[in-house]
């Protein structure tokens, strides 16, 4: 193994060790509107805003060790750590839209509620 490879296998284990020190919350479920009742909707808002709450931890933990990596850490960290703020981001905008779709489904299957 050359010099640069061997460095990269280091950097990138520092990588994936300092990211761990950064939470990722666990996925919820979201309930379907068909079937659901406003109580577990209301139970699911709450545990969407604290999945929410915890995914804003989780960025500002990735954000903090891109920047204590510096401007002059590896490519490839880089890349790791833009992907793991990407992912993180598109699955809070997933989850946002789900829960309101079911909501929406919710109130389009009890009208008067």
């Amino acid at each position: 193994m050359n010099l640069g490879k061997f460095l990269l296998v280091i950097v990138a284990g520092g990588a994936a060790a300092t990211s761990l020190a950064c939470e990722y919350p666990a996925l919820i479920t979201v309930p379907d509107g068909q079937t659901s009742t406003m109580e577990e909707l209301i139970i699911a808002q709450a545990a969407v805003r604290e999945y929410m709450a915890g995914m804003e931890a989780y960025l500002a933990c990735v954000n903090e060790e891109m920047n204590a990596a510096g401007d002059d850490a590896p490519v490839e960290y880089k890349s790791i750590m833009f992907s793991r703020h990407n992912a993180a981001v598109a699955e809070m905008e997933a989850i946002a839209s789900s829960f309101n779709e079911q909501v929406q489904t919710y109130k389009e299957a009890n009208p008067g509620n």
